[in-house]
């Protein structure tokens, strides 16, 4: 697992108290760079001068919406984004996923269940292949498929030679694809391998992250014929198109 003393953590609320709650729990779970901002105004600013790796970013901020901000944040670099929101309605959770949130979790919560989240995440950035000693490999963590390249490596997703901007957990979610070609994966199974909360989650969440792949990957998202979906059972990332 990487080292988590140098992860660097935001946290944006306007609660101060939410903010030493959440930095009291992650330093006793290891974590030594945490920041902490109120407003998106400050926030943004602290993007801008630290470049976090991870963003637990709240949505109701007194001088702007969480929402806008996120997108913005996007422009800075291409951290893990967690929102934090006591609105839990299917709309409000589709609004951040698609202003390019990573995951949620709604108010009031557990701050140990933000850290859990936040140690599954962490791990998901351990490359698999380094202990085999596979990544000296130059091709190693690259995977072809037809029309798109993706780069473990680099963190990067090519669609037809042209790099696409891709959030972390989309990114993480369509490179296990890649690991695993024709196999197919339900939506806990997903939960288990790509979040790590034991399948603890909605539907809407899994489904809305394989739209954003889709709308990556697929000539005509609609008809997908790369990320397919197996009635009844889950989804399958296929080599070469197929006719439907």
């Amino acid at each position: 697992m990487p080292n988590l003393s140098a992860i660097k953590i935001a946290i944006v609320d306007d609660e101060p108290s939410m903010i030493t709650m959440l930095q009291m729990v992650l330093r006793r779970e290891g974590f030594h760079q945490l920041y902490g901002a109120s407003t998106c105004t400050e926030a943004l600013s602290l993007v801008q001068r630290v470049v976090p790796d991870i963003v637990l970013l709240d949505i109701m901020l007194p001088d702007g919406s969480g929402l806008e901000l996120c997108s913005k944040i996007r422009e800075y670099g291409n951290p893990y984004i967690l929102f934090l929101t006591a609105k839990a309605s299917d709309l409000d959770i589709l609004k951040g996923f698609a202003m390019g949130g990573d995951d949620y979790i709604t108010k009031p919560f557990n701050p140990l269940e933000v850290a859990a989240r936040i140690q599954a995440r962490i791990r998901r950035l351990d490359p698999e292949a380094l202990a085999s000693g596979s990544a000296k490999h130059p091709d190693a963590g690259i995977y072809r498929f037809g029309r798109f390249t993706i780069n473990e490596a680099e963190g990067e997703l090519t669609v037809e030679g042209q790099p696409v901007p891709c959030p972390a957990q989309v990114f993480q979610l369509l490179l296990h694809f890649c690991r695993h070609p024709g196999i197919v994966f339900s939506k806990t199974q997903l939960y288990d391998n790509v979040w790590g909360i034991n399948g603890q989650g909605d539907d809407s969440t899994v489904m809305v992250h394989i739209r954003r792949i889709r709308e990556r990957i697929e000539l005509d998202p609609g008809n997908p014929k790369l990320l397919l979906t197996v009635r009844g059972l889950g989804y399958k990332l296929v080599k070469e198109p197929e006719e439907r």
